[in-house]
């Protein structure tokens, strides 16, 4: 049966009409994986990575709130954290489901680390939204008293910007390799990594926050998966979004995805980083890349939902 690398969002834990507490999260969490043990049920290998955009905004926002009474954290140690939190909360919420279906698989997450290039340029340009999101007077206020790149977020407000070096390794990835082979489910690369170069034989990590479906698309082809799937908040990709003559894009090309994709069809703040992944991983050898909500997945594997994006 097929391996599938599944990436959701760090969203698909706080929903956009809620605060985030963590019984929120837990609800969300258990509605996701309710249909992830559908795939389990069907025979298929996971690999399950995340998002963290929001729950690291909100750690960093707390660290700086509590200096100087409290020692600082980086933000690549807010990326660690995070990526134990959260991937602690599916890893249990996970296991139950499974345990609720009668089926006895052991879930693992695994805190992951990811080499960057300590001289990528976009070291230095913040492009990566994460925390909440404010109002353009909101956004000002803290650009002129903290110093903050801001920008615009789909529509939806202004968000804090960080830097998100493009990842190049995987420095885990013969445990993760280990831990599908004695037949586990791992939980890896949460919130696209904790950033790292490399210094000889020595790593060191870095402030930046790695788009998560970039760092999956990687790992998945490195990983030899057959398919990428990217869970987000719709059931298709569209073209000519919130228009009306938005289009659903059911199977469709590399090549014509790409064409779209060119043209600026799909903004850097939603759906573009999420196409670019599913390029990368095609151009780099995978077979299928399916873009769906997570209530569609199982659906879209057979073929019969959402967007399925093949080679060619």
């Amino acid at each position: 049966m097929s391996t599938v690398v599944i990436a959701i969002g760090g969203n698909s834990l706080i929903r956009s009409d809620e605060t985030g507490t963590i019984q929120e999260q837990f609800r969300n969490a258990r509605a996701t994986m309710k249909q992830l043990v559908d795939l389990v049920e069907a025979g298929y290998d996971i690999v399950l990575t995340h998002g963290n955009g929001p729950q690291v905004g909100n750690l960093l926002l707390r660290v700086e709130a509590t200096a100087p009474d409290i020692v600082r954290l980086p933000l690549g140690v807010c990326d660690a954290d995070t990526q134990g939190g959260i991937g602690y909360m599916l890893q249990q919420v996970f296991q139950n489901q499974l345990a609720l279906r009668g089926i006895h698989k052991t879930v693992v997450s695994l805190v992951t680390q990811v080499e960057v290039n300590p001289n990528d340029p976009e070291l230095e340009n913040p492009s990566k939204p994460i925390g909440p999101f404010y109002t353009k007077e909101e956004a000002d206020e803290r650009i002129q008293e903290r110093g903050w790149a801001m920008k615009e977020d789909a529509g939806r407000g202004y968000r804090r910007l960080v830097p998100s070096p493009k990842p190049l390794k995987v420095i885990e990835l013969d445990a993760i390799s280990a831990i599908l082979a004695a037949g586990m489910i791992p939980i890896t690369v949460g919130g696209g990594g904790i950033p790292v170069v490399r210094k000889g034989d020595i790593l060191d990590g870095l402030d930046g926050v790695i788009d998560k479906d970039r760092a999956s698309s990687l790992l998945a082809s490195t990983l030899g998966a057959d398919v990428l799937a990217i869970s987000t908040g719709v059931s298709h990709v569209q073209v000519a979004f919130g228009t009306e003559n938005a289009r659903k894009l059911e199977k469709i090309s590399a090549s014509e995805l790409r064409e779209y994709y060119e043209a600026g069809e799909f903004p850097a703040g939603s759906m573009g980083p999420k196409v670019e992944a599913a390029l990368q991983f095609l151009d780099a050898g995978g077979k299928k890349v399916i873009i769906t909500d997570p209530e569609t997945l199982k659906e879209a594997l057979e073929d019969r939902s959402g967007t399925r994006i093949l080679p060619g």
